[in-house]
């Protein structure tokens, strides 16, 4: 059964109504129909709902991701820093040069072989396991011919 309902409605959303009606080559009632039950449906929020947590829990991912590449990043850099600092002793004055033409050599090589790697799509990144702890507890065994690494 059937009831009739007359609404007022701008001018501007009419001429839409009739535009997707047409060219879904329906009628405009069953246009507004499908609209009103949308809105009304009690899935509609539920699947706002879902669809809200679904992207949260992608943008939660990403962040964790980028919070865990930041912490291997600065952890590396101090790594190096410390060990670099720790093994590297003064250079007398007349030694200066050189070591500083060495170094600039050492720099060049450095960025090429980042550039090489960043082009390849490689990064340190993915080097590093996900989940570090977890591989300390379960040493893998060693390959065949090879012998375990001594503490």
């Amino acid at each position: 059964m059937r009831d009739r309902l007359n609404v007022s409605l701008p001018v501007a959303m009419i001429s839409h109504i009739g535009d997707l009606a047409t060219r879904r080559k329906v009628t405009r009632s069953a246009v507004v129909e499908a609209a009103v039950a949308s809105l009304l449906s009690p899935d509609s929020a539920e699947k706002t709902e879902a669809a809200l947590t679904r992207r949260l829990d992608r943008l939660t991912r990403q962040m964790q991701r980028q919070e865990r590449d930041l912490m291997i990043a600065l952890e590396t850099h101090a790594l190096f820093i410390r060990f670099w600092l720790g093994q590297m002793p003064p250079l007398p004055a007349e030694a200066q040069a050189a070591a500083n033409a060495l170094g600039q050599e050492r720099f060049a090589r450095f960025l090429d072989t980042l550039g090489r790697r960043l082009s390849q799509g490689r990064s340190f990144r993915d080097d590093i396991p996900l989940d570090i702890p977890a591989m300390r507890q379960t040493s893998p065994a060693p390959a065949p011919g090879k012998e375990a690494p001594s503490s």
